[in-house]
């Protein structure tokens, strides 16, 4: 639970009090706005404790004759002397988070520094998303002693008398957003044999319930009805049916309506062609597009913007078995596009061109986003630090790109051209689902880019990024990271 208050700092008795400095151009003790902390500081920075530099924590246990602070602790958080940006408060809250918790703290208090040159409804709405995704942890799979348990129960930000409407909105977003990435993170940890695509029809049904967000699931035999040769070829080897989640936020005004979707692969062995079994563990993560755009879903939801958004997760396994789909197959996709399957293991772009052909022919999309996990050549590219972009529409491309750093998730564009189209020609069919080795990442594009016709689309490529992503204060060390689903949220929000 994060909340604002105007309290006097003196009066809160919880776990720890957190303080921020910021780092001095010059040489000297960093200043903290209270006089009594700023005595603590001081002493600290003689003994070159205390400097301010970013991400630095000084940890100070006052007595209670000290009349500043009842708290048990004090915490001196470092901004450093940089320029501010919403990512420094984001990673600030994710560094206090992560301390409390080592702590064992349940309840803490931060000192908004409301005296520094930013906007404060930005630093309440990052220090608030920093908070939750910095305090995330699942362990639902495991037994833990009484003593061993950490969680963070009660968070006050206080901003003095700066309470307003504006403040507790910006609150309220990011609030919405880091739960948003924590449900993503929470789907992704979910071991496969749990995370089954029925489990993503219960989720988006769940999502419908109460709120304005239609759901339909369409099951296999519709499928066949509608000929999703992509869907269904890669499920047939798995013994889980193939969905496919469809929820519909409408307005009911006349707006643009959006189109997201998400990979839903909920475990990917490659199947003929199978992968190596070292590290084959991950791919249960091969569906963290889809429980991105499941999670901005459930935000949007909430929110309920000014704009129609639609959600298509495609979703199923990618097994090996003697009914599995094999190299060499010719399969048909939604709308009639015939594809030659070289390698079974480029499946996510197979399941993801029945999606955009049939929300394309379906819902009439303004724009389109889908997020995958789809090439392992993208983290040759870009590595684990920034998500692959490629898009048929330059303005659309803009928006996403700057969604991306609004909320400190990086994008780097890709070029796409009729020169790797041709990579994708087949001789037996429309197209094949691989263009060989050379720029991996954007055949795979180009492959999907057939789906779409004229419509603006971008496709973000998130191997890269969807777990083992740049280490930061609110990102796991391990594990997924929930890239996605706060950039589409903001997307959306921003949408004119």
């Amino acid at each position: 639970m994060i909340f604002l208050t105007n309290k006097k700092p003196g009066r809160f008795k919880g776990d720890m009090i957190v303080y921020f400095v910021r780092q001095p151009s010059k040489k000297g003790a960093p200043q903290c706005s209270d006089t009594l902390v700023q005595e603590r500081v001081n002493k600290a920075y003689q003994v070159g404790d205390c400097s301010g530099k970013k991400e630095e924590c000084v940890l100070l246990y006052p007595e209670r004759v000290f009349d500043g602070v009842q708290a048990k602790r004090l915490l001196i958080a470092g901004l450093g002397k940089d320029d501010m940006d919403r990512e420094l408060f984001r990673r600030a809250g994710g560094m206090v988070a992560g301390k409390a918790l080592s702590l064992k703290c349940e309840r803490i208090c931060l000192m908004a520094p409301t005296e520094l040159n930013f906007p404060v409804e930005e630093m309440v709405e990052c220090l608030a998303e920093g908070l939750i995704l910095g305090s995330y942890q699942f362990k639902k799979y495991k037994k833990e002693d009484d003593d061993e348990k950490r969680e963070i129960k009660r968070i006050s930000i206080n901003i003095g008398n700066l309470t307003s409407l504006s403040t507790r909105k910006a609150l309220m977003l990011g609030v919405s957003s880091g739960n948003a990435g924590a449900v993503a993170r929470d789907m992704a940890n979910e071991p496969a044999n749990v995370w089954t695509p029925a489990a993503f029809a219960d989720y988006g049904k769940k999502i419908a319930k109460g709120t304005k967000v239609q759901c339909k699931i369409i099951e296999k035999a519709e499928m066949k009805q509608l000929k999703m040769g992509g869907i269904l070829g890669v499920n047939q080897g798995s013994a889980q049916a193939p969905k496919l989640v469809v929820l519909e936020y409408r307005t009911g005004k006349k707006v643009p309506t959006l189109l997201l979707v998400g990979k839903g692969l909920t475990f990917d062995s490659g199947g003929i062609s199978l992968k190596p079994s070292a590290g084959m563990e991950d791919m249960k993560y091969d569906m963290c597009g889809g429980a991105a755009v499941m999670a901005a879903m459930e935000a949007i939801a909430l929110e309920e913007p000014k704009v129609d958004v639609v959600a298509l997760i495609p979703t199923t396994e990618n097994l090996p078995a003697s009914t599995a789909l094999k190299p060499g197959d010719i399969i048909t996709q939604y709308g009639g596009k015939t594809v030659e399957v070289i390698n079974t293991d480029a499946e996510g772009r197979l399941i993801l061109a029945d999606a955009l052909a049939y929300g394309v022919e379906k819902f009439a999309p303004t724009a389109i986003i889908d997020l995958a996990t789809l090439t392992g050549a993208v983290i040759l590219g870009l590595g684990h630090h920034r998500s692959g972009l490629l898009s048929n529409n330059d303005a659309l491309a803009d928006k996403v790109l700057q969604a991306g750093d609004y909320t400190g998730e990086p994008m780097w564009r890709l070029p796409l051209g009729e020169e790797y189209t041709k990579q994708i020609k087949s001789e037996v069919a429309d197209i094949k689902n691989i263009g060989g080795r050379p720029a991996g990442t954007i055949t795979a594009a180009a492959f999907l880019q057939e789906f779409v016709g004229d419509t603006p689309w971008v496709h973000l490529d998130i191997a890269g990024t969807a777990w083992n992503y740049t280490e930061k204060p609110y990102t796991p060390k391990k594990g997924p990271s929930g890239i996605g689903a706060r950039t589409l949220i903001q997307l959306v929000r921003d949408w004119k």
